[in-house]
């Protein structure tokens, strides 16, 4: 008998025939002889519908509250869930993220789990029961409801395997597994049998939507076996597991968009030592997540500073570096939301030469201006125009040969 941890996505019980279809699946795993728990996220549009909802009494709502909103979605979930396991016979019970134990701390709206204590959990597989767990949610230190971020579903998916030693996390989504790029973009990208976890961890963390980053990092860190694959058809998905030898001989597994991106240009920063710790301290303070940054050759003792955040996350960013200028003594700033990152990521790229320039080399040919450059042992993003990247990502999936693999 094995410990199966499987999550269901928001598409997966967006209503009441996707819940008996998951209802179904979960019931058959318990009675093959497996222990289930089950972690779900809200159905469908719930929390679009929230956090509009929100906005239309409070354009800036308090970050404690929208937690308290969120958080309803996946209890509507997983009690439907519960309900519709009953009416088939089965013994199960829902759970809210606090009540199986999940510990954050204090970042509402993104908050990081700090543990889990899954005695009440592991006490209700005892005694045979399937436990369904509110995702995406979990109680921090002065015992507020927090929720994850978008995707956190998937964290507590993990997180809870590694705490119960759970033989396999199976994630289920309205796709089949990992594709080499995104297939309503690229036609001809292929479904993945194996990725490596730092292959799918720069995918994910770059724009791959099939699977939340801080997940894979859960997965790597406590070596959870992840198994990516779809919720309404009964085939093998994609295993995301640790790297071994033979997929060196893949140059780029896959190609990825992130097009919730924007650039923040300083201008004329003094070239001295303090003002870049000064500026990204200050962001840090404000919780803005700073991805790519390339600094200006100095000129005159001044040079221009460029960094990369989510747009969503634009406006703070500019709240806290308009109110930094006139003290860094830098001559003003400028935001552009219309941008977009493009990457490549494989392992394969730690042992082959000429990557960067098949990379840029297509690029140009097609006319794609790069403005960005950013690269680490198995990836290299760069920031286009936003009205390039479909055209970007087809583009590369070619160049890189991937289109061989559908």
């Amino acid at each position: 008998m094995a410990l199966f941890v499987q999550k269901f996505g928001g598409s997966s019980v967006a209503d009441a025939a996707c819940v008996h279809r998951v209802a179904q699946r979960v019931y058959d795993t318990k009675q093959e002889g497996h222990d289930v728990v089950v972690v779900l996220s809200a159905m469908g549009k719930t929390t679009d519908n929230l956090i509009a909802l929100s906005r239309e009494v409070n354009p800036q709502p308090d970050e404690r509250e929208m937690d308290m909103l969120l958080a309803t979605g996946e209890q509507v979930s997983v009690s439907i869930l519960a309900m519709a396991l009953h009416a088939m016979g089965a013994e199960a019970i829902s759970m809210t993220g606090p009540q199986a134990g999940i510990a954050t701390d204090s970042a509402h709206t993104k908050a990081k789990i700090m543990g889990i204590n899954p005695e009440r959990v592991v006490e209700n597989l005892k005694k045979g029961r399937i436990v369904i767990v509110c995702g995406f949610q979990g109680l921090t230190p002065t015992a507020d409801i927090a929720t994850l971020g978008r995707g956190g579903s998937d964290t507590t998916a993990v997180a809870l395997a590694a705490a119960l030693k759970a033989d396999r996390c199976q994630i289920f989504t309205d796709v089949d597994g990992v594709y080499t790029a995104d297939p309503r973009i690229v036609p001809a990208a292929g479904k993945l049998d194996t990725i490596a976890y730092d292959e799918m961890l720069e995918l994910a963390s770059l724009g791959a939507k099939v699977l939340q980053s801080r997940s894979v990092e859960f997965a790597k860190k406590y070596g959870v076996e992840l198994e990516v694959l779809t919720s309404f058809e009964r085939r093998p998905g994609t295993i995301v597991k640790e790297e071994v030898e033979d997929m060196e001989n893949v140059i780029v597994r896959g190609v990825a968009v992130d097009k919730n991106q924007a650039k923040v240009t300083i201008q004329h920063v003094p070239d001295r030592p303090g003002v870049a710790a000064k500026l990204f301290q200050e962001l840090a303070a404000a919780n803005v997540n700073v991805d790519m940054i390339v600094q200006n050759v100095s000129e005159k003792g001044q040079t221009d500073i460029s960094f990369t955040v989510p747009r969503d996350e634009v406006n703070r960013a500019r709240s806290t570096v308009d109110g930094l200028l006139e003290g860094i003594a830098a001559a003003g700033a400028t935001y552009d939301v219309d941008i977009a990152k493009v990457s490549i990521v494989g392992v394969g790229m730690r042992s082959h030469s000429g990557v960067a320039y098949r990379m840029f080399e297509a690029l140009s040919t097609n006319k794609i201006n790069v403005e960005m450059i950013s690269t680490s042992e198995i990836k290299i993003s760069v920031v286009i125009r936003s009205a390039f990247a479909d055209q970007a990502m087809q583009v590369l999936h070619t160049a890189f040969e991937l289109d061989q693999e559908s």
